[in-house]
């Protein structure tokens, strides 16, 4: 039965309008000489990372909106920036993830080639390879290497969820699972709710179960970010999360904790900006958790789920902010969905 009350529309639409304007007015000082000099490399480079798969979904539920064209610009900036492949590598930890990010989620028509180079030397690496990756690692290579087009061996998405933490959680204590592995495992295999994740009927009312599970424990967390992630990830798996009791706590919650300019000010409650907080440390802290809370309310609000079976497959293009095909010389997004769709 569904608790959806008359209010969390209103709460949806309002989270996200801050949270996006937020992101489009401060995102700048990611790629700005002031963000380059007081910013660590790692994380300011995973956050543009961010911000253009933000703005790839952004232009999916509001292509025409000011702020986009705002946010899309910042991308644009850094992927024409001749250092920014550089700055990729210099973690290892994460090298091939972020080249395999930064091609898969290039602006149409920037960096074409150096975006075909990147996936000519991932491949010669055995990156696109299944490899020793372990499952949920595995998942992410096959979501983006297919939003690249990249050419790639790796296992299907059936076999990959049947290896996943998702379909074997509904028997394990809610506190050992990780929400981040569980909520991005049901994104790539959705595509963040532009297609159906294809699960059997028994298996999504499993992972819902677990993810729902999941929401309750974060919300009596506090934990702000991850409940923005299952939020989103009930939607992904085909259900109302503004009709589920945890969805609704969960938008509730982001609602009361959003500042009057738009953040969600930290990504828990134990990790909140402080009141004194400098203008760096308050952008810190607030910038993972409202970009996730953009996303999830651009998703979640654009009424995209097709209830019971889950959210009905799109073009997933992005009104020229993420032409990831284009980026990299290969077929069209309509035709990676195929693509993903024939290969299960």
């Amino acid at each position: 039965m569904s608790t959806r009350s008359v209010g969390l529309d209103e709460a949806v639409a309002s989270l996200s309008m801050g949270a996006r304007h937020w992101i489009a007015r401060h995102a700048g000082y990611l790629d700005s000489p002031a963000g380059h000099a007081e910013l660590p490399v790692t994380p300011r480079v995973k956050a543009l990372l961010q911000l253009a798969l933000l703005c790839r979904y952004w232009g999916e539920s509001a292509p025409a909106e000011t702020a986009l064209g705002e946010a899309a610009s910042i991308v644009e900036q850094a992927w024409q920036r001749p250092d920014f492949r550089r700055l990729l590598t210099l973690d290892g930890r994460y090298a091939r993830q972020f080249e395999l990010m930064y091609a898969a989620l290039a602006p149409a028509g920037t960096a074409t080639g150096a975006s075909r180079a990147v996936l000519a030397r991932l491949k010669g690496d055995g990156y696109l390879a299944p490899g020793r990756k372990a499952p949920y690692l595995h998942l992410e290579a096959r979501f983006y290497a297919d939003l690249a087009g990249a050419e790639h061996t790796f296992a299907s998405y059936d076999e990959l969820y049947a290896a996943s933490l998702p379909a074997r959680a509904a028997t394990l204590p809610v506190a050992d699972l990780d929400a981040c592995v569980v909520t991005h495992t049901v994104f790539y295999l959705s595509d963040f709710g532009l297609r159906d994740p294809g699960l059997t009927d028994e298996a999504r009312e499993q992972a819902l179960q677990v993810v729902e599970r999941l929401t309750h424990h974060c919300l009596g967390l506090g934990e702000w970010d991850l409940v923005g992630k299952l939020v989103l990830a009930q939607h992904c798996l085909g259900a109302d999360p503004l009709g589920t009791p945890s969805g609704a706590a969960g938008i509730r919650m982001l609602a009361e904790v959003q500042e009057a300019d738009g953040a969600i000010p930290g990504k828990s409650v134990v990790r909140r900006a402080p009141a004194d907080a400098t203008p760096v440390q308050y952008f810190r802290k607030s910038y993972q958790a409202t970009l996730v809370t953009a996303l999830t309310t651009l998703i979640v609000g654009s009424g995209r789920t097709a209830a019971p079976g889950g959210p009905v497959a799109r073009s997933t293009s992005a009104a020229g902010t993420a032409g990831a095909a284009g980026a990299a010389g290969t077929t069209g997004t309509t035709g990676k969905t195929a693509v993903r769709e024939a290969t299960r």
